[in-house]
């Protein structure tokens, strides 16, 4: 039996694996220039970020209607749940299918098939958070969150992501100072490939709750002073920094010094069908490269769920925290 988590940092677009994106493919009549899915797999082998980006953005097109993102995300969720996933706050990106033609409720409505029934399905409970592309306009993150309006009542936040560097916080404040009038959460990617500043930027211009990534912080000590003592959350993904070049190795991952710092991080797998793991994958990879004990892995496991966004549900909370306490670790975790 898998370690119970909670998952934070993970991109639903990114889960869309190489046999799904050819179903889908033939489903919408779009040719995908990879003769098989063999083909398609070596391509995911990416040399930075942008790189990366390019591939994900391509594959997208094969997501047309409501059901294809149904698809999607109970595949996800399948997945997750049989690497112990408990709970997921799963990002999307609107302005990525919008461009395309692909409308708001389509988007929203199709995740919501799987996401509305995933707990009687998969005995996940969900949380839905609308990502801003940072390499867009923020008049676009605006129109953008003026088309998310009907939708709301689906959306519990708003996060940032894409490429990274040229493109600071700051530069979506108002965005995130309407979302905060919404009462929408907020979190932001921050500090993995941009410098240690765009966190505190994330912080004190966007008052972010999360900061996913944030591994850069460890170059700022008065940083991780102020992380550690105000318990701000980093979504940390390990397998996703190796391939996308943020590590040289695993075994060079700054996480345990970041737990050492006392920083509240957790483990997450950003893109799993890109970068070679699910959460529990990433769970088991820490364990071994890593060497972290027993009472390191309940600590991550207990932190996905102190950072989650369950506050209107803290019954939930202590149930979940409750089967972390109470798990009894075999040979394998994942």
């Amino acid at each position: 039996m898998p370690l119970p988590k909670a998952e934070l940092h993970l991109h639903i677009e990114g889960t869309l694996e190489p046999e799904l994106a050819f179903e889908l493919a033939a489903r919408n009549g779009v040719t995908l220039p990879y003769a098989d899915t063999d083909e398609l797999r070596e391509a995911y082998r990416f040399e930075d970020l942008q790189s990366f980006l390019n591939l994900y953005y391509e594959l997208m097109a094969v997501l047309r209607t409501e059901q294809d993102f149904a698809d999607l995300a109970d595949a996800y969720l399948a997945r997750a749940a049989a690497q112990g996933v408990r709970h997921a706050e799963i990002f999307f990106d609107p302005q990525a299918h919008l461009a395309r033609g692909v409308a708001m409720g389509t988007v929203v409505e199709g995740l919501w098939r799987a996401l509305g029934g995933s707990e009687a399905n998969h005995g996940v409970s969900t949380r839905l958070i609308m990502c801003f592309l940072r390499d867009e306009s923020a008049e676009s993150a605006l129109a953008t969150l003026e088309a998310a309006r009907p939708y709301l009542d689906r959306i519990t936040g708003v996060g940032l992501d894409s490429a990274e560097v040229g493109h600071p916080p700051v530069k979506f404040r108002e965005v995130y100072e309407a979302a905060a009038a919404l009462g929408l959460r907020r979190v932001a990617h921050a500090g993995e490939e941009g410098p240690p500043e765009y966190i505190t930027e994330a912080l004190d211009v966007l008052g972010v709750e999360r900061v996913d990534h944030g591994l850069r912080c460890m170059e700022d000590p008065a940083l991780v002073e102020r992380l550690v003592r105000e318990r701000i959350p980093l979504t940390l993904c390990p397998l996703s920094n190796v391939r996308l070049r943020a590590v040289d190795t695993l075994a060079g991952h700054p996480l345990p010094a970041m737990l050492e710092a006392g920083l509240l991080c957790t483990v997450n797998s950003d893109d799993p069908a890109y970068f070679g793991g699910y959460a529990g994958d990433n769970f088991a990879a820490v364990r071994e490269t890593l060497e972290l004990g027993e009472d390191r892995l309940r600590e991550l496991a207990r932190n996905s769920f102190l950072a989650s966004f369950l506050e209107d549900d803290e019954e939930r909370r202590a149930r979940y925290l409750a089967e972390v306490d109470a798990y009894e670790f075999g040979d394998a975790v994942s």
